[in-house]
């Protein structure tokens, strides 16, 4: 049994990693290609290349579920095409002990996802949101493509760069009075996070009245407010993109602030539910194998595949989207695609026993 098991190991294991860095490769390629119209600024090539390698991990993390499903796809599938399947369910070994070998490089590959999409994926993100905007943006408000937007009370505040650090590049604000009329206007060309307060270097700005306007200038200032580089760290980047413990901190501030809080919470199911989904995509494919795929070619089953994780992607966009819309759970739109997917597969496989 030994045997048996890095003998699955190795079949689904080998797929999996060298599918994987293709269709990481293929994105990174046609990643630089799209970044390579926008170049200007500082942004010229040697950036944008920096900036596809930077995001390389967020990429992996992306497109590891399909990965694996594909993976176990072609693993089982040589294993099918050339008779080592039957000859090992001839020696007495179930479709349920099959599944199980195949899983366990499955497993380990979940595991390892985890720390890749909760602490390294997060943090290369922002920093090639934050290499870009500035090399982009010049520190020139409004002007980087990729600023950032945010709302506290009565304030909008845009933001060109946020740097890891602490460090915020082209802060611009708009104050709004309790009748929505615009009061001040103000751009900061650097701030610094000092523990309590950000220091502000750089200030001019406008102050709106019934009959006039005022305009200043300072060398420096204090702006108190409840942003810290931490939540900030979680504004600069998409929902899909951040880690599930700052999902839930920035949902509790979005609260406290009486704003909309569901992308937030959608994003946050849809990764709980991920590692679920995955196996729910591998007991599929297994059943595929001892199916309707055995004895057909490598292409077909790799379309199969193919079809079936965009079937599931595609499906869990939409529910998720539906949510948003109608303003239903967001914890709903996102269990029910992986345990379609999980049952499905759980179903398929009682069928080949």
């Amino acid at each position: 049994m030994r045997l048996l098991k890095r003998y699955f190991w190795r079949a689904v294991m080998v797929p999996t990693l060298a599918i994987l860095a293709i269709i990481v490769g293929l994105d990174c390629l046609f990643g630089f290609i799209y970044e390579l119209e926008f170049l200007r600024g500082n942004y010229q090539t040697l950036q944008a290349l920096q900036f596809i390698l930077t995001t390389t991990p967020r990429r992996v993390h992306e497109y590891l579920p399909m990965a694996i499903l594909l993976g176990t796809l072609i693993g089982l599938g040589l294993l099918a095409n050339s008779g080592e399947l039957s000859v090992i369910r001839a020696a007495g070994v179930s479709t349920l002990r099959v599944s199980w070998l195949v899983l366990r490089p499955v497993f380990l590959l979940i595991i390892l996802s985890i720390p890749l999409g909760e602490y390294l994926t997060p943090y290369t993100e922002q920093v090639a949101q934050s290499n870009r905007s500035m090399a982009e943006g010049g520190g020139e408000a409004l002007r980087s493509k990729y600023g950032y937007w945010h709302r506290e009370g009565e304030e909008f505040i845009h933001i060109n760069a946020v740097q890891p650090n602490g460090v915020l590049h082209g802060l611009t604000r708009y104050r709004f009075d309790e009748q929505q009329k615009l009061t001040e206007t103000q751009f900061v060309a650097r701030a610094i996070y000092q523990g309590d307060f950000w220091s502000l270097e750089g200030i001019t700005g406008t102050r709106l009245f019934e009959d006039h306007t005022e305009t200043y200038e300072k060398d420096n200032g204090e702006w108190q407010t409840r942003l810290t580089p931490q939540l900030l760290s979680i504004v600069v980047l998409k929902p899909d993109h951040l880690a599930m413990a700052k999902l839930l901190e920035y949902t509790a501030y979005l609260k406290r602030q009486g704003l909309e809080t569901a992308d937030y919470m959608l994003s946050f199911w849809q990764k709980l539910f991920m590692p679920l989904a995955t196996i729910g995509m591998v007991l599929i494919a297994i059943s595929f194998v001892f199916g309707p795929l055995r004895e057909v070619t490598m292409g077909l089953r790799l379309t199969a595949g193919i079809v079936a994780g965009l079937i599931f992607h595609y499906g869990q966009q939409f529910f998720g989207q539906l949510s948003l819309v109608f303003h239903t759970e967001p914890l709903m739109a996102a269990a029910v695609p992986p345990a379609l997917c999980l049952v499905l597969g759980i179903w398929l496989l009682q069928r080949v026993r």
